[in-house]
C-alpha cells in the first residue's frame, strides 16, 4: 500500500477543505493511506511541511493542496512560482514524489472553487509516481 503525506493550506479554506476531501477520497479509491496530514497557514508555507513529511520513512509521497487567488497585484504569481519551485526542490532533494495540487494563480475564488478536483489529481499523481518509480 502506498502511504502519503498530505499538506493542506488553510488560506482560502472554502476551496482547500473541499480539495482535501477530494484528496482523501482519491487516496481511499487508489488503495493508498494518508499517513499524516498537516495543515499550514497558506500555500507558500507548504514546502517546509512537505519537506518534513518527505523525510519520513513511512511516507512514500507527499501531495500538497492549496488555492492561490488573484488580487490587485502580481502577488499571486510570485507565491505560485516560489511555491512550485520550492516543492520541486523538496521532491528532488528527498527523492520523494511531491505533487502540486494548487488552484491558481490567476483565478478568482469562484474559479478556484470550480477546480477542487485538484486535490484528487495531486493524490493520484503521487500514487502513480510511487508505483512508476523503481
Amino acid at each position: 500500500m502506498v502511504t502519503l503525506g498530505l499538506v493542506v493550506a488553510q488560506f482560502n479554506a472554502s476551496v482547500t477543505e473541499p480539495m482535501a476531501e477530494e484528496a482523501r477520497a482519491a487516496a481511499a479509491a487508489a488503495d493508498a493511506e494518508v499517513r499524516e496530514e498537516l495543515a499550514v497557514p497558506g500555500t507558500y508555507d507548504a514546502p517546509l511541511a512537505a519537506d518534513r513529511l518527505a523525510r519520513r520513512e513511512d511516507v512514500d509521497a507527499v501531495a500538497v493542496v492549496g488555492a492561490i487567488v488573484t488580487g490587485d497585484t502580481a502577488h499571486d504569481r510570485v507565491i505560485g512560482d516560489a511555491t512550485a519551485q520550492a516543492l520541486t526542490r523538496v521532491s528532488l532533494d528527498r527523492d520523494t514524489p511531491v505533487t502540486f495540487g494548487v488552484s491558481g494563480p490567476g483565478m478568482s475564488g469562484a474559479e478556484a472553487r470550480e477546480r477542487v478536483e485538484k486535490g484528487a489529481e495531486a493524490v493520484n499523481a503521487a500514487v502513480e509516481m510511487v508505483r512508476t518509480l523503481p
